[in-house]
């Protein structure tokens, strides 16, 4: 089990205002993080953009776990698990920087949030007591229909090479699946949260920072600005945006808080609409509008008796 800060708060039964104005704030602030790594990538190579966030905010991370008290250890029987998730991880966010590169925010949102489907899916055969319902199976069917729709949708496309983008965001979301999957069945069970973004964090640094010299060149047309925007993603983001995140796990019911989950695509679109003056069409529109019932859907808790 792991150690709990003498300052925990007491755990809620359902999402209470606070609980729901931090979760839509929280997912404004993933839909805008793929807003900012895109803006950063016309100043550093994406791949060392990549890789030089982990190794920057893995101090902050652990400097925040240890001020809450949170356990953090390699020999509690989760390095292996460990070690697959951190590898995991570099190649999901190798393959989304890159992708930023090749397609828009809002088609990489889209595709990149399917991750819960690529869970449910997976869980249905790994996991006993995650079968598919007929609920969430509607919910598979939706989100692959917001997929398909959305890969047709050609008009206005970032560069010519938009769709490989589109489908690394896939391949992404595939390995963010398997990072929730690995924290599910192997001993990375065991791990606090912040630990097991200690791992993701230790383990891709190096991996992504190794290959990032067969991506080009590490700087491109570095500007103060990107730098500011880069430090915001290190702080702001990764370290006490997810410490926030695991606090609010900590204090509220994981399947109420998935709920909310549609809403990063959301912003994700939105954001790349107003910031970055991306075409917003009625077939992305669609596809982004079946993708998020998809999630509703995919997140719903099976009813039950009172």
């Amino acid at each position: 089990m792991s150690s709990q800060s003498a300052g925990d708060t007491q755990r809620k039964t359902r999402i209470d205002a606070f609980g729901a104005t931090s979760l839509v704030l929280f997912s404004a602030l993933l839909g805008l993080n793929q807003v900012l790594v895109k803006v950063v990538n016309s100043g550093l190579q994406p791949v060392f953009q990549a890789g030089l966030r982990s190794l920057v905010a893995l101090p902050i991370v652990v400097i925040v776990a240890l001020v809450r008290k949170r356990k953090l250890s390699f020999v509690d029987g989760s390095l292996i698990g460990g070690l697959i998730c951190g590898t995991l991880f570099a190649g999901e966010f190798i393959l989304l920087f890159l992708a930023l590169d090749f397609t828009t925010v809002a088609r990489t949102s889209i595709f990149f949030y399917t991750m819960p489907f690529w869970v449910a899916l997976a869980a249905h055969f790994l996991i006993p007591n995650e079968r598919l319902t007929p609920v969430r199976v509607a919910g598979l069917v939706c989100a692959m229909a917001g997929v398909v729709l959305a890969l047709s949708d050609k008009a206005a496309p970032a560069s010519q090479y938009a769709f490989y983008g589109d489908l690394m965001c896939l391949a992404g979301a595939m390995m963010w699946a398997g990072i929730a999957l690995s924290a599910r069945i192997t001993n990375l069970s065991k791990s606090t949260p912040e630990m097991q973004l200690v791992y993701q964090l230790c383990v891709s640094a190096p991996i992504v920072l190794i290959v990032a010299p067969l991506f080009g060149p590490f700087i491109r047309d570095l500007q103060p600005y990107h730098l500011a925007i880069f430090s915001f993603q290190v702080v702001v983001v990764v370290s006490f945006g997810f410490a926030f995140w695991f606090w609010l796990l900590a204090r509220y019911p994981a399947s109420d808080m998935a709920s909310f989950g549609f809403l990063a695509p959301v912003f994700g679109v939105f954001f790349g609409w107003l910031i970055l003056g991306e075409t917003i069409t009625l077939t992305l529109v669609a596809a982004l509008v079946l993708v998020a019932i998809g999630i509703l859907l995919v997140n719903r808790k099976p009813s039950s008796a009172p």
